[in-house]
């Protein structure tokens, strides 16, 4: 199966509400899910007052076993095995966000 890499949702600069920002975000997984060709979710949170980050973060963190994994920014690098395992099962070459410990960004891998 072909997938498209990486969709990424930069809604820390849309302005939403946090019960809007994770309405958004629940729709675009669902959808993103169902159609199936995208393995990974790359949420821009911004970093901002870290409201917006913590809210997402809990969000996904109550969600447990409807993904294969969620990668923080500040973890995405090449010692942490599952972001390597993600680049590798997912063929990510380059993104400019891997080993820069970026607190405003979360990786969502997808079943």
């Amino acid at each position: 199966m072909n997938y498209n890499t990486i969709k990424v949702l930069d809604i820390g600069h849309s302005n939403l509400k946090l019960d809007e920002a994770q309405s958004f975000l629940e729709t675009n997984i669902s959808q993103v899910s169902y159609e199936g060709n995208i393995k990974i979710i790359k949420i821009i949170t911004g970093h901002g007052s870290g409201a917006l980050r913590k809210s997402i973060r809990q969000w996904l963190k109550d969600q447990e076993g409807r993904f294969q994994e969620v990668i923080y920014g500040e973890d995405y690098h090449m010692f942490n095995t599952k972001a390597s395992d993600m680049r590798y099962e997912c063929k990510i070459d380059k993104d400019p966000d891997f080993g820069r410990k970026n607190s405003a960004i979360t990786y969502v891998w997808l079943w």
